[in-house]
Parts: structure tokens; sequence; C-alpha cells
């Protein structure tokens, strides 16, 4: 099986003259058996005729034409076309004939300028034509070359259908491609928010406090502020590398609080289970974080709670903050964060909530299957 899918992969990267070379061999040979000549297409009253050199030119120029159908369709429709009539008028009669069929189909399906115009003088070329192989007393009768054109043009109705289809599927690849880079960019969108937002929210909220320390202190706000820039260019790496074959964003959600604790955030940290991997383990990771990020924008200085209980079907996050007190600023801002995050929890199956608790303080809480596809 590797074989034969090797040689057909092998087979396709040829150029489609090269691909379709064989059909039109497939047509000249048995034209030119004894056996079959005289048994193909007849339209009209011409008598049979045994094939001579003349016949001969005209089979290769009814079949060879049929090498370039789809990179000229429009040049292999006017030979084989031309090669079919001479057929008919000379009475070879052969198989040959089979080719006009294919190169008319192939002329609906490949043939993107001038289709009316190929159509029309292909209409107007039938006309003499019939008139020339009817006779003076025509056996078959009008019915029979009437009947013989809408065959014809059922023919090309085909490939048209083809042409369509074809290109039906050409857009909807296009469409999907479209979705799926746009999905990606939205993805890079948020994933730059949570991490610019964060870190850049720690290194405002400790040069704050810095202002009014002194000393010691004022040492280890600084090694606070410099830890945060330094954390916000490795994650930015990590998110550059997002294309990486196996990449895995980082999960680890005591760093995070860690950073808050030192931005001067009270968090107190639960973690039940295994740490979170994967999409899931990922995803829960940008819900502490935003959470986090919240609560030192807008609730600085109150008690923060994290959990995260990792389950075996499931990873329930939880971030609780007590009463802003004095700050007056609205909770999530723009809300762009928030919004982001219930897409993302969501786009995995999971549900996502925010809400306003009785004291004033604000509650974020996450279920995201486990196992979830990135």
């Amino acid at each position: 099986m590797i074989v034969v899918r090797r040689s057909a992969d092998r087979w396709w990267r040829f150029d489609v003259t090269v691909r379709d070379a064989p059909l039109a061999l497939v047509l000249l040979l048995p034209s030119l058996i004894p056996a079959l000549q005289n048994n193909g297409t007849r339209l009209g009253d011409v008598p049979d005729r045994p094939l001579d050199a003349l016949g001969v030119a005209v089979v290769a120029l009814e079949c060879l034409p049929l090498i370039v159908r789809r990179r000229l369709p429009a040049a292999c429709l006017a030979l084989v076309s031309t090669g079919f009539a001479l057929d008919q008028l000379h009475g070879y009669h052969t198989v040959a004939g089979t080719a006009l069929p294919i190169a008319l189909i192939s002329a609906g399906a490949h043939l993107d300028r001038w289709r009316w115009t190929a159509a029309i003088v292909a209409s107007v070329a039938y006309v003499p034509l019939a008139i020339a192989l009817s006779g003076p007393e025509p056996a078959e009768g009008v019915a029979g070359f009437v009947s013989f054109y809408l065959a014809l043009v059922l023919l090309w109705g085909i490939g048209s259908r083809l042409r369509q289809s074809r290109a039906a599927e050409a857009e909807r690849r296009l469409h999907a491609a479209e979705t799926a880079r746009l999905a990606e960019r939205t993805r890079i969108a948020r994933e730059l928010h949570d991490v610019v937002t964060h870190h850049v929210t720690a290194m405002v909220v400790q040069t704050e406090a810095a202002r009014y320390l002194t000393g010691d202190r004022l040492d280890q706000a600084l090694s606070a502020v410099t830890g945060s820039g330094r954390q916000a260019i490795t994650d930015l790496r990590q998110l550059l590398d997002v294309l990486a074959p196996q990449h895995e964003p980082r999960s680890d959600v005591r760093a995070l609080v860690e950073q808050a604790r030192q931005a001067g955030q009270p968090v107190e940290y639960t973690e039940e289970g295994g740490p979170p991997t994967g999409a899931a383990g990922a995803t829960a990771y940008r819900v502490v974080q935003e959470a986090l990020t919240n609560a030192l924008k807008y609730a600085h200085g109150s008690r923060t709670s994290v959990l995260v209980r990792h389950g075996k079907r499931e990873i329930t996050v939880e971030v609780a903050t007590d009463s802003a007190g004095s700050v007056t600023a609205p909770v999530g801002g723009s809300g762009r964060g928030l919004a982001g995050l219930r897409e993302r929890v969501g786009g995995l199956g999971g549900e996502f909530r925010t809400a306003r608790q009785d004291d004033g303080g604000f509650v974020v809480q996450a279920r995201i299957p486990a196992g979830s596809a990135s």
C-alpha cells in the first residue's frame, strides 16, 4: 500500500499534459486496429471507407490534442472537432470519434475565457457539417442531427457543471483558510493582550508603590519591577514560539501568584490535583492571569483567593477578590480580556462566568474540560 501511495503521489506531481497523454494513446491505438475500424461514431450517410494514410492522420488529429485538453482546452476542442469532421466526411468512422465528447467536457470544465464565443462558433460550424453529411436523401433525417447536437450540448453542460463545482470548492477552501487565519490572528492578539496587560499592570503598580518607599524596601520594590519586566520578555518570547512544532504554552500558576504578591496583592493560592497541561492548562493559566491583572488594577491591596482544582474530566478555576474599597475604576476595564476568556473557554466546550459579590468584591469562575484539543 505504501509503494502504491508513493507511486500515486509521484504521478500526480507530473504536469497535466503528461497525465493526459495516456488518455490520448488509449483512443489512438485501438483506432488503428483493423478489427475495430468502421465501428466508431457514425453521423450521416457517408459510406464506410478503409483506413489509409489520410485516415491515420485524421485519427492522430482527433486523439493527440487530448494531451493539452486541460492546458489549452480551446485549441484541443478546435483540433478534435476538425478531426471528427474529416473522420465523418471521409467515412472512416473510427473509435477516435470518442475524443469529441472528451474534448467538449474538457472545454466546458477548463475554458475560462471566450466560453460563449467557443460555444457559438462550434454550433455554427455544426450546421454546414450536418448539411454535408446529410446527402440528397438523408436517411438519418433532421431529428438525428438535432439529437446529436443536443447530446453535444449536454456534454458541454456537464463540463460547465464540473467547472462550477471546482470553483465552489476553491471558494470554500479559500473561505476556510481566511476563517482559520482570522481565528489565529484573534488568538495571538488575545495571548498578547493577556501577557502585556498582566505584566505591565504589575510593573505600574510596583512602580507607584516604590515612590513611597526607602532603603531596603525600595530595593525590593525595584527588584520586583525588574522581575516583572523579565517575565514579560520571557512570556513574549514563548508567544512568538507558538508556531514551533509540539509547542505547549506555559501554565505555571504559582509564578503568577508570586508575581502578584510581589506587586503588593495578598493572594491565597490553593491547588488541588496535579498541574494542568495542554490547551486546558494553558486556558486555566490565562483565566488566573486575567483575574489577577484586574485585581491589581481595580482592587490593589485587597485580599484575593485563587483556587485551581484539576480533576480527571475538567479543570475548575475560581479567583475571588474582596471589595476594592476606595478604588472607583470599573472592574474589567474595556472588558476585552474577560470577553476573550469567555470565547476561549467556550471554544473548548467549557463555561466561564463573572459576578460581583454582595460585599462589592468580584469573582471569576471557569470550568474547562480536561484533555481539550488546542
